[in-house]
């Protein structure tokens, strides 16, 4: 079985895939000072409960924005599960998609080659609601075109609270209205509809830009709070990073 691990700048992601099925998938806040001993020690205790035996992993790729983290979790693959991971950014590791442009990072190429298994010959749009919220635009052919970088939700609402006396730390969800009666109200409306906004402006700016009709997907921890809040988003994908993941190791492997 092959371990999937997605080292983002809030989170890592671990996922235990068997052939094209995840049969496990868990999460834990980024720490670049982490030791491989203590991911193991996490890692092992929740592959137990759900039934995995970590001597059934026989290979891993690691994606990681964050190149602090990386040498603990290459250190968790060689030590505890006796394999030698694929790191994406290596020359070893083989995308089999162009990459237009500089300065994609691993999430990114991630999600392209994700939409690309997952929607072939379709050009799309993937809305990551990460640290930060990106736009990856993807064309007919799989390749990732470039896109867009915004300062994620949560970034926002820390410099909200951090720049002002008054307005206290809120959790993102969609108000009941627009219009809010109190402050807390108001700063609801504000981050949602604001994002709201922002995600159909950029979608509307890449489509009349990109000259054609393209689909647009959202994913990351943040998604399913949008969901249904405007037409733009089509589908949700949750697992599109890991399966960006999963075929990158294929194609590197085969």
């Amino acid at each position: 079985m092959l371990l999937a691990i997605n080292a983002n700048n809030t989170n890592t992601k671990f996922g235990v895939i068997d052939g094209d099925r995840i049969v496990g998938e868990w999460r834990q806040h980024t720490a670049a000072t982490r030791t491989g001993d203590e991911h193991a020690v996490w890692l092992f205790q929740l592959m137990q409960i759900e039934g995995i035996d970590p001597k059934s992993i026989t290979a891993a790729i690691i994606g990681s924005v964050v190149p602090q983290a990386t040498f603990n979790l290459r250190r968790l693959c060689t030590r505890y599960f006796n394999t030698e991971p694929l790191v994406l950014g290596e020359p070893s590791v083989k995308y089999g998609i162009q990459i237009k442009g500089q300065g994609a990072g691993a999430d990114r190429i991630c999600n392209t080659v994700g939409a690309g298994v997952l929607f072939p010959k379709t050009p799309m749009i993937v809305v990551d609601f990460g640290t930060a919220t990106t736009f990856d635009v993807v064309d007919e052919e799989g390749s990732y075109c470039g896109g867009v970088i915004a300062p994620g939700i949560n970034l926002s609402i820390e410099a909200l609270v951090n720049a002002t006396a008054l307005l206290p730390r809120i959790v993102v969800e969609k108000p009941a209205q627009v219009i809010g009666t109190t402050t807390i109200a108001c700063m609801h409306s504000g981050v949602f509809w604001g994002y709201v906004g922002l995600i159909e402006g950029i979608v509307a700016r890449i489509r009349e830009e990109f000259g054609r009709p393209m689909k647009v997907i959202s994913t990351g921890g943040l998604a399913p709070v949008f969901d249904g809040a405007t037409a733009v988003i089509e589908q949700i994908v949750p697992d599109i990073t890991v399966r960006g993941l999963i075929e990158i190791h294929r194609r590197s492997t085969r």
